[in-house]
């Protein structure tokens, strides 16, 4: 069998698993969040954080409980590393440094995840499982509790009243994250993945000789990291080691968890605004998006261009055997396309234009479908954009799902969409400008511009993959990368629910003859044209700089 044929069957396969999960999943998500019934584990929670699950929040409330929970996990999180070396469990790791402690803490409440560390020689069994894989849970729980506010002001009228955020996030981890990744820690231990506590020993090698590896409750941490688009790695070499991801079954397990709730999600919101056309509009653009950087990732990839690259079948450089280019550029487009860290290959190491599709995927917004919740709001705001510019060219006032699109809510997203370009090209051309961070690059030219551009669009996004070659741990990037994940993730989230909260106070008008009709295929092409032309005006110049002039250049 070929590997073009047997990346096809792979797709195949994913395509037909994600549809087969979207509608149970989908409709189970609405009723939790739709419920006004708590389970008795959950009112042990309230009790302990001392939280009113009942009590309605308007979007301010909501707001402060999102911050102030994410600012308390930052110091948990940053307090426990700098303690490291005296805690048990420690397998004699010494405290982490101060600003990659931060950084750590940082990427982790961003649902980022990236790492300027090696994990294997740097953390312990406490850090990994009481700090790291304790936020790959809850920092997903919050990107969902957001994006189902949201849907909430879509859904509510005459009300500024969003749910409550403690119910939200509570629902989120014991509902649905926590039963989906026991399931998903289950069937990667079945793969081979590992999962234990034990400590450093020595394992010998095929050429002789031996080295040093320590074990780690490896498989739940790798199902939680999947499923909530967190990305990050037990060991350095994330999911390309064998520990994490021993096969090429276990590989597509892997691309299935990273799809399965961003998708699925678009199915509770149909059902939540009482429109499964809706959803179907919004799944529509998201799978047109993801099927069409796959198709394109697996094309350049397969033909590069070179005597090597032909001896090889295609672009191998960089990518682990057990999954071939197939298995990688499935990889590697899942996890750029949502805001997952995790990799099976080198990102540097794909071809000029393969690496300018990684990067594309992340500057789109990470919307198709994007992380946890962050992708289906992310969607919902350019949806409102696709709205308003229809309405202009009609010249009439914009409706979206029967909420009229005014210069308040236009100028809330309008803001959401200008704040992370604006941090990954300031950050990005203060970087170059500097002498200290150019230091830290490994290539010259364009492909050294990409690594930077790369770690800044990779922060600010909260994707938390990189190009290797970039040496990012160093005080400016540790810190600004921290600045980057941190604003990236959170300033957006004010504007979502601010318009939120602008909507659910709105009365609903009723659909007339010039109502443009967002659940047909002529608005998820303008959502789809919106998208594109907006990243493109965005960042076209600066992949012109990076990776189109190194692919044009091979």
């Amino acid at each position: 069998m070929s590997s073009e044929l047997a990346g096809l069957l792979q797709l195949l396969a994913l395509i037909a698993a994600l549809a087969l999960a979207y509608r149970p999943l989908g409709d189970y998500m609405a009723r939790v969040y739709s419920s006004d019934k708590h389970l008795r584990v959950e009112k042990w929670i309230y009790k302990g954080i001392g939280a009113d699950p009942d009590a309605e929040m308007r979007w301010t409330a909501y707001l402060r409980g999102v911050l102030a929970f994410s600012a308390v996990g930052v110091l948990f999180l940053y307090l426990l590393q700098r303690a490291q070396g005296v805690l048990p469990g420690s397998l004699g790791f010494v405290a982490i440094d101060p600003d990659q402690a931060f950084n750590t803490a940082a990427s982790f409440v961003a649902n980022t995840n990236w790492q300027s560390y090696y994990g294997e020689q740097a953390m312990g069994h406490v850090v990994q499982t009481g700090g790291l894989a304790v936020q790959n849970f809850v920092s997903a729980a919050v990107g969902i509790a957001v994006a189902v506010a949201l849907v909430r002001g879509f859904a509510r009228s005459r009300t500024g009243e969003l749910g409550n955020f403690w119910a939200d996030l509570v629902r989120g981890v014991v509902r649905i994250l926590l039963p989906l990744s026991v399931i998903g820690a289950v069937a990667l231990v079945a793969c081979g993945a590992i999962q234990n506590f034990a400590g450093i020993h020595e394992v010998g090698q095929f050429m002789g000789g031996s080295q040093q590896w320590n074990g780690g409750a490896v498989a739940s941490q790798e199902v939680i990291k999947e499923l909530g688009t967190n990305g990050g790695g037990y060991f350095n070499a994330n999911s390309a080691h064998p520990f994490e991801n021993p096969n090429a079954l276990s590989n597509l397990f892997e691309i299935f968890l990273i799809l399965l709730i961003p998708f699925a999600l678009t199915r509770t919101f149909g059902r939540m605004v009482g429109s499964l056309k809706q959803g179907y509009a919004i799944l529509g653009t998201m799978a047109g998006i993801w099927l069409l950087f796959t198709g394109l990732m697996l094309w350049t990839e397969f033909a590069g261009h070179g005597p090597a690259f032909e001896l090889a079948g295609g672009a191998m450089e960089g990518k682990e055997t057990r999954f071939g280019i197939a298995g990688s550029a499935l990889f590697s487009v899942a996890t750029t396309l949502t805001s997952t860290g995790a990799v099976n290959s080198f990102h540097s190491s794909n071809t000029g234009f393969g690496g300018g599709i990684d990067l594309l995927g992340m500057q789109l917004g990470e919307i198709a479908p994007g992380g946890v919740g962050s992708g289906l709001y992310g969607m919902l705001i350019m949806a409102v954009i696709a709205v308003f510019l229809a309405g202009l060219m009609v010249g009439r006032t914009p409706e979206y799902l029967g909420k009229k699109i005014g210069t308040r809510e236009i100028k809330f997203a309008a803001c959401y969409i200008l704040v992370t370009p604006a941090l990954v090209l300031g950050f990005t051309a203060v970087a170059m400008a500097l002498p200290t961070p150019g230091n830290s690059m490994t290539n010259a030219g364009a492909h050294g511009f990409s690594e930077i551009l790369y770690a800044y669009t990779s922060g600010a996004n909260n994707n938390g993959s990189a190009f290797a070659g970039l040496n990012a741990d160093t005080q400016w990037f540790n810190s600004t990368i921290g600045i980057a994940m941190l604003l990236g993730r959170f300033l957006p989230m004010v504007f979502v629910l601010a318009l939120a909260g602008s909507l659910a106070e709105q009365q609903p008008v009723p659909a007339s003859a010039g109502t443009l009709r967002t659940e047909k295929p002529l608005f998820t092409g303008l959502l789809i044209g919106t998208i594109v032309i907006i990243t493109g005006l965005t960042y076209f110049p600066a992949l012109a700089l990076g990776p189109l002039a190194e692919g044009l250049a091979s």
